[in-house]
């Protein structure tokens, strides 16, 4: 294959193909051997476009003896046997369950598949008789134990979220078809299951009490993703061609493509993990675009957060156990989980006295993607609007026309239409620290907000404004919060101009008031 032609697997998720036609391809197959031939039930838990189906697919390949596959790979050395297994792969992600009978009748579509190779018993009458006749007549027919690949295992329940009677009846079927899992234990080979979450009710985590969740295991957790160490050593050539592209170095090309894509983390000592599915497309468009945001807008999760009153601020850095943040569910109620499990937060320390992880947004494709998707929700105004704000803000503060970059900020609040009698001082600090935030992805500048220090802190190349809001107070009391809680002293050791703003909130008039501006 000519290095300087890639092809990129841009939706190829099945490893035959990909190798086949060859597609560039990142080796995985020391830790598939390992996974294969160290324990028997596993499951698996990583976020949407992050090489699940993939790596299932290779297990499948693995397993089916295929060795042509694996030339030239790690693979190809590790293993002497190459036995060949009866392998039954089913995939839930391939259709959508919005109601039961669709789940009925694709589980009814996958067993005939399965039943016209190893045949069927008119006695098996139910999902999971016909699962465990499937299953049986495999190993009898073949004298191998079976390798059984659940892909997407909780897309039905994901679909049915917002329907708690679907997914009651849904949640019922999943535990008739998998209950022969337990019962048949002697003829399995290997169980392999991936989902997204996890929930408690499902009898394929309270019954198989063999299931080992590897998903923050260290060994296992750059199983899927890019590391460090494989984007230098095995796409060199595709971080030079983007560097050529956009006239960069290659150490520039480098530190692009980790501020955009790279940063996630799913253990305690986890490696530098890059979202494969995003920088396979910078390297296929030659571009660092926002490609893993734009595959799925999360309608449901913004909602959830809007329901649960979750402080969206903390969304920066936000500490929890494990067991809040990576815990089982009956149905989606706590956006915490939801929030890691889906990627849009991930691991960013741990703190082994505590036993307490700190978790952030993973890098900047996903900070931007998501304040974008939250200011909609939280303004009710088109992202449109939003944007021209943003950015003529930004006009202005680099123009040094402060007293002009607030009035703008009126505007924008003036505009915002009066859909939510919602006046609590929370709500409007929300919706500053969007706009500031949202503002931090249009400019190369360091956007600092958190609670407890600074609303806002905005670093220019000449000048660093610090911002106070307060609601039904005084742009007087906004600037005495700055001096008596010290924010500004962190930026005195640099050259630049420090400039305090202490701004208004009018509740009733429901935009900026007054404003005070002390150098």
């Amino acid at each position: 294959m000519d290095m300087n032609f890639r092809r990129y697997p841009i939706g190829i998720q099945n490893f035959e193909q990909l190798r086949n036609d060859n597609y560039v391809y990142v080796d995985k197959t020391p830790l598939v051997y390992k996974l294969a031939n160290t324990n028997t039930t596993y499951f698996l838990s990583r976020p949407r476009r992050f090489g699940k189906s993939l790596l299932v697919s290779t297990l499948e390949a693995y397993f089916q003896g295929k060795k042509e596959l694996f030339t030239g790979l790690a693979m190809e050395t590790l293993e002497k046997e190459w036995t060949v297994y009866p392998v039954l792969h089913i995939d839930f992600s391939i259709s959508k369950y919005v109601v039961a009978s669709s789940l009925r009748a694709y589980l009814h579509y996958q067993l005939a598949l399965w039943e016209k190779v190893y045949g069927k018993s008119e006695d098996e009458g139910t999902f999971s008789l016909r699962f465990g006749g499937v299953i049986r007549r495999a190993y009898e027919q073949t004298g191998k134990r079976v390798v059984i690949l659940i892909d997407e295992y909780d897309s039905p329940m994901l679909d049915s979220n917002n329907n708690e009677e679907v997914q009651s009846e849904i949640r019922n079927i999943m535990r008739d078809f998998f209950s022969p899992l337990k019962s048949q234990g002697q003829y399995l080979r290997f169980l392999f299951l991936t989902g997204i979450s996890k929930f408690s009710q499902m009898s394929i985590f309270s019954e198989l009490n063999n299931l080992q969740n590897i998903s923050m295991w260290d060994e296992y957790s750059a199983i899927c993703g890019i590391t460090e160490e494989e984007l230098r050593s095995q796409m060199q050539i595709d971080i030079e061609q983007i560097a050529q592209a956009n006239s960069e170095t290659y150490e520039e090309a480098c530190a692009h493509l980790k501020q955009q894509y790279d940063g996630y983390h799913f253990s305690k000592n986890c490696a530098d993990i890059y979202n494969p599915f995003s920088l396979i497309n910078a390297f296929t468009q030659k571009s660092y675009e926002n490609f893993w945001f734009s595959t799925g807008t999360p309608t449901f999760l913004i909602d959830l957060l809007q329901e649960s009153d979750f402080d969206i601020r903390d969304l920066d850095a936000t500490t929890a156990t494990a067991e809040q943040f990576d815990a089982p569910s009956n149905r989606i109620t706590d956006p915490l989980p939801v929030l890691y499990q889906s990627g849009y937060l991930t691991i960013k320390g741990y703190d082994p006295n505590f036993q307490a992880y700190t978790l952030g947004y993973p890098n900047k494709e996903v900070r931007k993607g998501f304040i974008e998707s939250l200011m909609p929700a939280y303004v009710h105004l088109p992202a449109r609007e939003n944007t021209f704000y943003v950015i003529s803000f930004i006009k202005d503060l680099r123009a040094g026309k402060l007293n002009e970059c607030l009035e703008r900020m009126k505007s924008f609040f003036a505009s915002i239409p009066n859909k939510l009698n919602n006046k609590e001082e929370k709500h409007y600090q929300t919706i500053f620290y969007l706009f500031f935030r949202l503002m931090g992805q249009y400019i190369d500048v360091e956007v600092d907000t958190a609670i407890g220090r600074a609303d806002a802190v905005v670093k220019m190349q000449d000048a660093i404004y610090v911002f106070e809001f307060k609601v039904d107070g005084t742009p007087e009391e906004a600037l005495a919060q700055i001096n008596s809680k010290g924010y500004a002293i962190p930026y005195h050791a640099g050259n630049l101009k420090i400039i305090k703003i202490g701004v208004n909130f009018d509740s009733a008039t429901r935009t900026i008031g007054d404003w005070k501006i002390e150098e």
